[in-house]
């Protein structure tokens, strides 16, 4: 025995340890450091009911009104990418947090830290990036603000945006709602925005060429609404992927999600990028696809429902919610094993929005 003692001894842990004394990239992952840094200094920070749901978007009732209200800030590197650029893609992040919380987005603000010595150039491409995908999604930009830093002290451009939009009555998504037996549906392929980050960034390319799928969906959101009052949860798996979304949804309602690997749609090219590269495509961020929990009689409708929408053509119901192992994510593989899909402890790639 005490041999075995001093041989354990010698081992370490491969898994990276948070350190608590400095802010890492991984505590902006989306992953566990995310949640860490959440649940040990922000929750306690700020408690109250609403914050408490850890939704996407609060939703807060005003003189009989319900409006949704969300934030967002964007540091994606680098500004322009195949299929959009930092603009565009604060404006359908932002949409898209109301969306999921079942709101018709209608104002949007907008604020920009700039980098002394950005060409004016880029900015003006930026808004003119923004204004375009703002008219597209029926919001108005009606406030905003603009800072500049030293140069060095930045990285060129970030964008913040906020959101507001009204929930219909009657609509309450939350991710504590997920029941056993409900569906887990999946609005089509993921990783197409990670992988086009990563080709980019590092100068990969691909014999066939991949692009962001950023879109705004709210559209679709207003159909699978109006198909069924079914739906539990919306999610739209970006930092950290569908992984993290899902982990959320069970922590939060305390079930289980179990999933089918072979009903996850993954573009040919995006699998064969990760698997080049070592990435796993349950944790490459998307921009434009959606994960909705809703009640098993509903599950068809809703499938049917959005692939009649051209953002959710590729619809899937790719797994279901169980009461075994609450709060844990598993997948049924191809090969007929099962495996833990747990949240990451930090990120495969940093600044993908």
């Amino acid at each position: 025995m005490a041999d075995k003692m001093e041989l354990d001894a010698g081992f370490s842990c491969p898994v990276p340890v948070a350190a608590r004394d400095a802010v890492l990239l991984g505590h902006g992952s989306g992953g566990k450091m995310s949640a860490d840094l959440l649940r040990d200094l922000l929750l306690p920070a700020f408690q109250n009911p609403i914050l408490a749901r850890q939704d996407d978007q609060a939703v807060v009732e005003i003189n009989g009104l319900r409006l949704a209200f969300t934030t967002d800030t964007f540091v994606v590197k680098p500004l322009f990418f195949p299929g959009g650029d930092i603009g565009s893609l604060a404006v359908n992040g932002t949409v898209n947090d109301l969306a999921m919380g079942g709101a018709a987005p209608l104002f949007l603000s907008l604020a920009f830290i700039l980098e002394e010595g950005l060409p004016m150039d880029v900015l003006r491409k930026v808004i003119e990036s923004v204004s375009g995908a703002a008219a597209r999604a029926g919001v108005q930009i009606v406030t905003g603000d603009t800072k500049v830093v030293e140069k060095g002290s930045g990285d060129g451009l970030f964008v913040n945006t906020s959101g507001i939009g009204l929930v219909p009555d009657g609509v309450r998504l939350s991710a504590n709602q997920a029941r056993p037996g409900d569906s887990v549906i999946l609005s089509g392929s993921i990783g197409d925005h990670g992988i086009t980050i990563l080709s980019q960034r590092e100068g990969l390319e691909f014999e066939s060429p991949i692009e962001s799928d950023t879109a705004a969906l709210h559209t679709l959101v207003a159909d699978m609404l109006r198909a069924t009052n079914e739906i539990r949860c919306l999610r739209d798996p970006t930092r950290g992927g569908l992984s993290s979304s899902l982990n959320e949804i069970a922590a939060c309602s305390r079930v289980g999600i179990q999933l089918q690997e072979d009903a996850i749609p993954i573009r040919e090219e995006v699998q064969g990028a990760c698997e080049m590269l070592g990435l796993d495509p349950m944790y490459v961020a998307n921009e434009g696809k959606l994960v909705a929990i809703a009640g098993p009689a509903a599950a068809e409708t809703l499938l049917e429902t959005m692939r009649r929408n051209p953002l959710g053509r590729e619809a899937r119901i790719i797994g279901a919610v169980t009461d075994a192992h609450p709060g844990m994510v598993t997948m049924r593989t191809r090969l007929g094993t099962s495996r833990i899909v747990d949240l990451l402890a930090g990120d495969q790639l940093p600044r993908i929005c």
